[in-house]
């Protein structure tokens, strides 16, 4: 059954560079991302993990562990971590979950169903470039999925956390485009006179669209 937003993210136990993990274990009192990655040796994927590894502060800085997955054994993750350092000029540290027998990957329903190129040589597919942001309370909140050709935006990422977390401690939704800074929308939930005793300033737009600075 597909997972959708506002699903409880499912448990699993699974073998990984960083030894056996329970996901909630792993996880702990803050927010997650599991992002999968076709198969090792790669090179987008190759260039996504180098990615992940050079932001690993940025990711800390906002309480979220990140766990990667591709369809391959630990012994292969083992030597394209390697690669990923060298190409990349970082230092991995996240695990990798080992995905051979797609336990995992049909769990959260992140099999390949468009590409017939992206499968295995018994013509089992791998993954997509899925993503799932998850937070304190185990609630899925983000969904994406990346075709294998293309390579994320992990900008893009980090930004909807910010929002995310935004949102939970204020009364707050973000436009389009927006970046940590930038002037948020009052929840439209909020009345205009709550509005006014909530935050410093507000500007109406319309009556259903009203702006604040932002509480970073």
């Amino acid at each position: 059954m597909p997972i959708r937003l506002g699903d409880v993210a499912p448990d699993f136990t699974a073998q990984s560079t960083l030894g056996d993990i329970n996901f909630y274990e792993y996880l702990g009192d803050g927010w997650g991302i599991l992002f999968s990655h076709p198969a090792d040796f790669t090179p987008v994927c190759t260039t996504e993990l180098g990615l992940v590894a050079a932001l690993q502060d940025e990711f800390e800085a906002r309480d979220v562990k990140v766990i990667g997955l591709s369809a391959n054994g630990l012994a292969e993750h083992d030597q394209w971590i390697k690669d990923i350092n060298e190409v990349n000029n970082v230092n991995l540290q996240f695990p990798i979950i080992a995905d051979g027998d797609r336990n995992v990957s049909t769990l959260y329903d992140m099999l390949d169903n468009q590409d017939p190129t992206n499968v295995d040589n018994d013509g089992i597919p791998y993954t997509l470039r899925s993503v799932f942001i998850i937070d304190p309370a185990r609630t899925v909140r983000l969904i994406m999925a990346y075709p294998a050709s293309t390579g994320r935006n992990f900008d893009e990422i980090l930004r909807v956390i910010d929002s995310l977390q935004l949102g939970d401690k204020h009364a707050i939704t973000t436009p389009a485009n927006w970046k940590k800074g930038d002037d948020v929308i009052i929840d439209p939930n909020v009345t205009t006179s709550e509005a006014h005793k909530m935050f410093k300033e507000v500007r109406i737009i319309k009556p259903y669209l009203r702006l604040t600075t932002s509480p970073f």
